[in-house]
């Protein structure tokens, strides 16, 4: 049936309208409230960053008049970002940040996690559809201002609002579950003027929304949140994400020619260039049932790794090794279990941890020359855990994390198993400790205290920090979502400037 011209063209117009203009990860950007001047988001690729631009005369009242880019979500959630506004500005009151909206209209109800032309960074919202809008500013002013890292945590009923710079843990800056929110919710990056005559610019980057599971959700009963396998300069904290699955990737190492990553996944290795691609199956012989504990040797001649073998106590966890290049594994220790951690610097020992009960009933270090010989006892704990055992590259220490002084903690070894003395002391439990292969600096991965320090769990609110070699405080370089798989093995880049690790999501329908 032929259309009427004019009825042809307003049902295009009105599709073209309808249809989504997705950018980076939102699926939408529009003004809400028809402000006088036009915003628009610019997104890019290389950097993975967004730019935006935006009039409206205020997100206030009983209306709201803004640029917007977002996608939809439901059930819990935490959006963080780096955020910050550009140039000096015309008002004050000029804003950025976080907001998960009940809808398009103008008066929907909304909660924002907002930072201001003068530096206020406090949490506001409008409860329900036409309200007027809430903030609890008196408590919040003299917490924090000019914050750059914003985040906004849904849980049930519950926002959260924290805030941190660049170095600094998140702190808690605003809550309330007063509002009227549906369980499927618009989440996105907003600006605003505050002038109806003036548009401001604003960028973010390191954007994440990442869909949580309950505490009680246990990663290997209940099933598999999608994976992101990212990379990191550990200067400027800024981070690219190379690759997405919705399975589960773990455990980068960076390849020695700089170029390639090596993950596991589903039992096998595979690599994958660094700015992303189609990984690549590295072949591992009859090992087709490889953990997280993969490292490569310092010459970059040999890979050792973790194998389950069938029918063995406590999963058959077993150290190998061949050749980077792929091969048939060769054993190193036929006890179980045993979880392979790192080279000596001359490669003729590998470092792993391992459940010996005839010895102690706890685990505890060992190391082993790879042509054969006696496991050698590095730890003799009777109770706890120490794990994640790493040479230094000049091969004086040996860095591993241990939590029989209560808390999971860092500490260090000379390689004989002399002078253990403990490196971090914090309100952390602190895991696998990577040393950059200058030798200058640590990275560690940080569980909050309400995590069992035995236990190094997926899916949590975990920091990854660096700390200088020689001592000193850890200051968080990044704030994720994952845990276990996300840095279980050393995943420094060669040049000692970036690291790979990996987080996690779930995903939104």
């Amino acid at each position: 049936m032929k259309l009427p011209m004019i009825f042809a063209i307003l049902l295009s117009s009105s599709l073209l309208m309808a249809q989504p203009n997705p950018i980076g990860i939102f699926q939408h950007r529009a003004d809400i409230g028809n402000p006088a001047i036009k915003g628009a988001t610019s997104y890019n690729v290389n950097t993975q960053s967004y730019q935006l631009k935006g009039g409206g005369y205020n997100i206030w009242f009983s209306r709201d008049e803004f640029h917007y880019a977002w996608r939809k979500v439901n059930g819990d959630f935490i959006l963080t970002a780096n955020v910050k506004l550009l140039g000096t500005g015309k008002d004050a009151h000029r804003k950025i940040g976080w907001m998960v909206r009940a809808g398009e209209h103008e008066e929907a109800a909304h909660m924002s996690a907002v930072v201001h032309g003068d530096g206020l960074t406090v949490l506001q919202w409008r409860r329900s559809k036409g309200a007027p809008m809430r903030d609890p500013r008196d408590q919040l002013l003299a917490k924090k201002k000019n914050a750059e890292i914003i985040q906004l945590e849904r849980i049930g009923k519950t926002f959260i609002m924290r805030v941190a710079d660049p170095g600094e843990p998140l702190q808690e800056v605003g809550r309330t579950d007063s509002i009227d929110m549906p369980d499927q919710a618009l989440a996105g990056l907003f600006i605003c003027s505050h002038d109806p005559n003036v548009s401001e610019e604003g960028m973010a980057w390191n954007v994440r929304i990442e869909k949580t599971v309950p505490d009680t959700f246990n990663g290997y009963r209940d099933g598999i949140l999608a994976s992101r396998l990212e990379t990191m300069n550990v200067f400027d904290g800024k981070r690219i994400i190379i690759q997405e699955d919705a399975g589960r990737l773990e455990a980068p190492n960076w390849m020695p020619d700089g170029k390639k990553l090596l993950f596991n996944k589903g039992g096998l290795l595979y690599t994958i260039p660094v700015e992303g691609g189609v990984p690549q199956q590295l072949s591992t012989g009859f090992a087709n049932r490889n953990n997280n504990d993969h490292v490569i040797s310092f010459d970059g001649k040999m890979l050792g790794i973790s194998h389950h073998r069938s029918g063995m106590p406590a999963g058959g966890s077993t150290v190998y090794y061949l050749p980077l290049s792929g091969g048939e594994p060769k054993i190193v220790t036929d006890s179980t279990p045993s979880y392979l951690h790192g080279w000596s610097v001359d490669g003729k020992e590998v470092v792993y941890t391992a459940l010996r009960v005839t010895k102690s009933p706890a685990y505890n270090i060992y190391k082993k020359n790879i042509n054969g010989g006696p496991e050698v006892p590095l730890t003799t704990h009777t109770t706890g855990l120490a794990d994640g055992p790493e040479y230094a590259p000049d091969g004086k220490y040996i860095y591993y994390n241990a939590n029989h002084s209560g808390s999971m903690q860092i500490w260090r070894m000379k390689p004989d198993g002399s002078a253990q003395e403990q490196v971090t002391t914090d309100e952390y439990n602190n895991w696998f400790p990577h040393i950059s292969p200058d030798g200058k600096w640590i990275v560690i991965l940080s569980f909050p205290l309400t995590v069992d320090p035995g236990d190094h769990p997926f899916y949590k609110r975990v920091l990854l920090r660096l700390m200088p070699a020689s001592g000193g405080t850890p200051k968080v370089i990044a704030y994720l979502y994952g845990g276990q798989g996300t840095i279980n093995t050393p995943s420094w880049s060669p040049d000692s400037k970036r690291i790979a690790f990996v987080s996690n999501s779930g995903e939104f329908k």
